[in-house]
């Protein structure tokens, strides 16, 4: 018979494949091999799709492993299982008895289980003198022990690969969020921009993150949103410009002058030294990780203004005047550091300026930037929210321009 082993002794039920497989992997397994039955089948439910196992079938593998009477798989020992279909059945919730052989099927065309059949098909086990189970007839567990470190990976590979799928799904939504909120104050203060179709094209990635998408699919649309921030990005920034064009002449006398040297799209590089921020280099050339104008920030933050000497022109400017109210709210170098490592320096200088624009309702700004500081590590926190509130709650009257 095709798909047979032929060299079966007499009476036997012939080998399929799947069984010859397992069979090899069960002669595989050292006599010192041990693992703990339990973790073992968490991490096959885990692998459970690559195996080809559905949920049925796992819920009859648990069912085996609860005739095993130890607790650790161990290759110096007696593997075999040997429940009747009815015992099988009920710590299987009832499964029916044709539904049962398929699913022991699969988990043997999985490579997981060897049937070892006596010679009149039943499962059962001849003991010694002593009681001690000297021949089983029944399913083999030798398989599962064999592969166990294979699953092992599988299940930690499959687990590194959820987690990412749930950083970049939490990414998305903070983007989202960000863009949603952009869009609302810009429609409130009639900011020129199609924000329409931004927010037109914001519910199509919506609808799409209803599906089950892969982590290729889900990079790609990150990328699509940030594309769609820094477009609403640039529209906040026009409008920034424009009002920015229109206010005295001394001020903005100070901003083109400042600009020849230090460009405001650029965040300056930092050197630490005895716990201060150098001065920028004239040729930094990394940009700002806030996707805001800074105009905004100083909206949304004027108070930290009032502290800087010269007043807050660029990026670098609100860095260092940063550094002081860090000092100066009593928050120490070890919690800015940490913040600085979390979020970049563009977005711990905000909040720190978040964090004094709110001094009133905060009772611990140490505590309150390493609570900020863990949720940014945990992909939760971005400044976007923080300053559409802050503009909010300031209103539209008094707001510097910067």
């Amino acid at each position: 018979m095709t798909g047979y082993q032929s060299t079966t002794p007499f009476g036997q039920r012939p080998m399929s494949h799947a069984m010859l497989k397992a069979s090899r992997l069960a002669e595989t397994v050292r006599s010192d091999a041990a693992i703990g039955k339990w973790p073992l089948f968490r991490a096959v439910a885990q692998a459970r799709v690559r195996l080809g196992l559905s949920d049925r079938s796992l819920i009859v593998l648990n069912a085996l492993l609860t005739f095993y009477p130890e607790e650790t798989l161990e290759g110096d020992r007696n593997l075999v299982v040997f429940p009747s279909n009815q015992q099988l059945s009920l710590r299987a919730h009832g499964m029916a008895s044709a539904t049962l052989r398929r699913h022991l099927a699969a988990l043997v065309e999985a490579g997981l289980l060897l049937r070892r059949d006596s010679p009149n098909g039943k499962r059962y086990a001849r003991r010694d003198g002593e009681g001690e189970i000297d021949q089983a007839f029944g399913f083999d567990l030798a398989p599962l022990l064999a592969r166990a470190a294979e699953i092992e990976a599988t299940a930690q590979q499959i687990a590194a690969e959820q987690r990412e799928i749930r950083l970049v799904r939490e990414r998305i939504s903070l983007l989202r969020r960000d863009i949603g909120k952009i869009a609302a104050y810009a429609l409130e203060e009639a900011i020129s921009g199609d924000w329409a179709g931004l927010i037109g094209d914001l519910a199509d990635v919506t609808t799409q993150l209803r599906r089950s998408l892969t982590r290729g699919e889900l990079l790609e649309m990150e990328g699509t949103l940030e594309i769609l921030r820094e477009k609403a990005s640039n529209w906040l920034e026009k409008k920034e410009k424009s009002e920015n064009t229109s206010g005295n002449d001394a001020h903005n006398e100070r901003l083109i002058h400042n600009s020849k040297t230090k460009p405001l799209e650029f965040e300056p590089a930092l050197e630490k030294e005895h716990g201060a921020i150098a001065a920028p280099t004239g040729n930094a050339k990394v940009r700002p990780l806030t996707g805001y104008p800074l105009a905004l920030v100083l909206r949304a933050c004027p108070d930290i203004e009032t502290y800087a000497k010269d007043g807050i022109s660029d990026w670098s400017d609100l860095i260092q005047t940063a550094h002081l109210v860090r000092e100066a709210l009593g928050i120490s170098a070890d919690a800015w550091e940490d913040c600085v490592s979390a979020m970049g320096t563009t977005q711990a200088a905000i909040s720190i300026a978040g964090i004094l624009q709110k001094a009133d309702g905060v009772r611990a700004p140490g505590g309150y930037l390493r609570a900020l500081t863990m949720k940014a590590k945990a992909g939760s926190f971005t400044v976007g929210p923080m300053l559409m509130a802050l503009l909010r709650e300031n209103g539209t009257t008094g707001r510097k321009s910067g």
